[in-house]
């Protein structure tokens, strides 16, 4: 069974970004994100409606990452500390060498291949320093830039679950998407 300990914190750097822990100080960028209704409007969950809302996600996350069962970090440009996006590997499932990807970035920052940049860093991760044999993504299927990222970075839809969750009065749809660890010529995980 795959073994997870996230300590120290692992930063993931790239040639513009920054990737860290999320810590207390980015309540107010993280509350920006999750109450925008721009960057929440293919996140099917509740908004946030206070600050403290953050807060309890920040705390959320921290408790996730001391028992291995996920990791979020924040995205930084280089030389700033603001916090411009998250993402994250959860829903680890330790048996399957699988973990679940999710991401979202302030609204002020699309267009710029951010999001790209921090997701092959990501993927290079959790295939090489965690050892993982598959990613999934979940999305909304008509959020076509979270589609044509996951795409240009290999995943591949494996379905789409029709109405199979039901959130604001509606049910919706869930693409699902999974990108398999390239193949090499280390044995199997026992």
């Amino acid at each position: 069974m795959l073994e997870v300990n996230f300590a120290p914190f692992p930063v993931l750097k790239t040639e513009r970004l920054l990737l860290r822990e999320i810590i207390p100080a980015d309540a107010g960028e993280l509350f920006y994100m999750r109450s925008s209704p721009v960057v929440m409007q293919y996140i099917d969950r509740e908004r946030a409606k206070t600050i403290d809302d953050a807060q309890k996600m920040i705390a959320l996350y921290d408790t996730l990452l001391k028992k291995g069962e996920g990791i979020n970090w924040g995205i930084t440009l280089s030389g700033s500390d603001e916090m411009v996006g998250l993402i994250c590997l959860w829903q680890i499932q330790k048996e399957n060498y699988r973990a679940e990807v999710g991401y979202m970035l302030h609204d002020g920052y699309h267009r710029r291949g951010i999001m790209n940049e921090a997701l092959v860093a990501v993927i290079a991760y959790a295939f090489q320093r965690l050892q993982l044999h598959s990613l999934e993504a979940i999305v909304n299927p008509d959020n076509d830039a979270s589609v044509s990222l996951l795409e240009k970075n290999g995943f591949v839809r494996e379905g789409l679950f029709r109405e199979n969750y039901f959130f604001n009065g509606r049910f919706l749809d869930s693409g699902v998407y999974s990108l398999l660890a390239p193949k090499t010529t280390s044995s199997q995980p026992e």
